[in-house]
């Protein structure tokens, strides 16, 4: 059993999820794949079996303890990276739909790779910046659940998620310990877009006791028209 497998099983074995070995395997032959690749692309600092496990696969699963992921739920995973948290969901939780962008071209292309080389199904890469995306028809509120992973702080990164959950639907910001700040910060950007906190869960990763904190943010009615605005502006000047 490889070092990753290992890690990654007890880790989410502690987390109260239950991985296959089919899974495992997918999850050993993405990471392969990921460090393979990054030697020409650099795609992540983390490439450590034990910490790959822990810092990009159980964190990424960490969401399932707050959004149990329905068959046909429609996901959306905004600023996607390297494939996080995407890919692991889609590998643990069959049956779901996922769509990841991603503003860097040289990650999209291993998205793509990435989805040909696994085989994976019901998934797709998107290179486009969040604001653009949120503006487009075929994508404006029509996600069930989007998720976000160290992308932005909290009141820009509620304009570039908001715009395409569907009204009912579940925004997951996953952030790091010190939240508190951020929260009252993006307090006005909520109201605006239509968003609302519904709690916050603090969660401590297997193996290294590290906090995250995953904010839930219900969409109580649709965004407005003029957001997101045109790109570059919600960091600039975010609401």
């Amino acid at each position: 059993m490889s070092i990753l497998i290992e890690t990654l099983s007890g880790g989410a074995s502690e987390l109260g999820i239950s991985l296959t070995g089919k899974q495992l395997e997918q999850c050993e032959s993405f990471y392969r794949l990921l460090v393979e690749t990054n030697k020409s692309l650099n795609l992540t600092a983390i490439v450590d079996e034990r910490d790959a496990a822990i810092k990009h696969f159980i964190d990424s699963l960490t969401c399932l303890k707050v959004m149990p992921l329905k068959k046909g739920t429609s996901l959306l995973d905004v600023g996607a990276g390297a494939g996080f948290p995407g890919i692991p969901l889609l590998i643990c939780c069959p049956g779901i739909k996922i769509t990841m962008i991603e503003a860097a071209a040289k990650k999209v292309k291993f998205l793509k790779l990435a989805i040909k080389e696994l085989r994976l199904e019901n998934i797709e890469a998107f290179h486009a910046r969040a604001e653009d995306f949120g503006r487009d028809k075929n994508h404006r509120e029509k996600y069930d659940v989007v998720v976000s992973r160290a992308v932005a702080a909290l009141a820009v990164l509620a304009e570039y998620c908001l715009p395409p959950l569907r009204v009912g639907g579940l925004f997951v910001a996953m952030k790091g310990p010190k939240l508190q700040e951020e929260i009252k910060s993006a307090k006005n950007a909520l109201v605006l877009l239509g968003g609302e906190i519904r709690k916050t869960v603090a969660v401590k990763l297997p193996f290294t006791g590290d906090e995250r904190k995953l904010v839930l943010i219900g969409k109580t009615k649709a965004t407005a028209e003029i957001y997101p605005r045109r790109a570059g502006v919600p960091t600039k000047n975010p609401l």
